[in-house]
């Protein structure tokens, strides 16, 4: 009997790995890599760029489970006539290179600020964070404050959630170090079906925008290796974030925070709210809104950008 369920168990592994191998070729197909691969201490960082290259810049970071293309369809498209918009994969997402101690903070925004010192060397940029990238964000203009104009955040996760929800379950077993390889073999099988059914909630009450799974590449997460990305920076997050905002009071550039109102994802009481008691802060709150702001007020965003963008640039 213990032989047999553990041929039964290999060939059910087995056929995972094959189906998840099937899957990113699939995928990747679909949803290449458009842009370039910069070389930042020796690790790649894959950065779609819209827009003149001598216009002032703007630097895109996006959340928890998306990549670079997140602000393709929304935001790019109102920026690209007169700002230069970089919008980058964060390590070990889309195409960007994972690497160890890649889940902190500090690490993913050395490689953001990296890019930034090669190729916009004589400018500072605004930076804009959707959710998990409003940290990155944070963390960029605490560390490298001679690269930042400004910070738009977006839906911010921005401090340690305390007792609360914790980290989902899929995440947790991803990133563990023994079971996560293969557990994440499954994902690309039952992955797809459970993630286009959660979007509605991450944008609700806002409508979804049509083909936005598509049109954002989502399907790029359920590659086993950026599904146990996520799942790393995931578990990491609130520990990371406790040592984070203790530091929040030392910012000094400019801040405007886009916060929905009906904002089931992130409550903005546990963080933009925290955020503008220890740091000024220019506070939107968008009542119809929920985690996804700069689709349903693109415009709003953008004018923010624009607004810190066009103000002293040279460093």
């Amino acid at each position: 009997m213990i032989t047999v369920s553990l041929v039964a168990l290999s060939g059910l592994g087995l056929g995972a790995c094959v189906s998840s191998m099937a899957y990113t070729s699939k995928v990747e197909a679909a949803y290449p890599a458009e842009g370039r691969q910069i070389d930042v201490g020796g690790h790649d960082v894959h950065v779609l760029e819209r827009g003149p290259g001598t216009a002032p810049v703007v630097l895109m970071i996006h959340g928890a489970s998306a990549n670079a293309r997140e602000f393709t369809g929304t935001l790019a498209p109102r920026l690209e006539t007169d700002m230069r918009v970089l919008m980058a994969d964060r390590p070990g997402h889309g195409y960007s290179e994972r690497f160890d101690g890649a889940e902190t903070l500090a690490a993913q925004a050395r490689q953001m600020a990296g890019l930034l010192d090669q190729l916009a060397p004589d400018q500072k940029a605004v930076i804009v964070g959707h959710s998990f990238g409003g940290a990155v964000a944070l963390r960029i203009a605490l560390d490298r404050p001679d690269l930042v104009s400004g910070l738009v955040l977006l839906a911010p996760v921005t401090h340690d959630w305390g007792e609360g929800s914790g980290t989902a379950w899929y995440n947790s077993i991803a990133a563990n170090p023994v079971f996560g390889p293969v557990f994440s073999q499954f994902v690309p099988i039952i992955g797809p079906s459970q993630m286009k059914d959660g979007i509605s909630s991450v944008f609700a009450p806002a409508p979804t925008p049509q083909g936005y799974y598509q049109n954002s590449g989502l399907g790029l997460l359920l590659r086993p290796p950026n599904f146990r990305a996520n799942a790393q920076d995931m578990t990491r997050l609130k520990d990371e974030l406790a040592q984070q905002s203790a530091r929040y009071g030392d910012l000094s550039v400019p801040i405007t925070v886009f916060s929905g109102s009906k904002d089931t994802v992130l409550s903005p009481k546990l963080h933009a709210v925290r955020l503008k008691k220890q740091v000024p802060v220019e506070m939107v709150i968008l009542p119809d809104e929920g985690h996804m702001p700069h689709h349903g007020e693109g415009s709003a965003v953008a004018g923010a950008i624009r607004r810190l963008a066009f103000g002293r640039q040279t460093r």
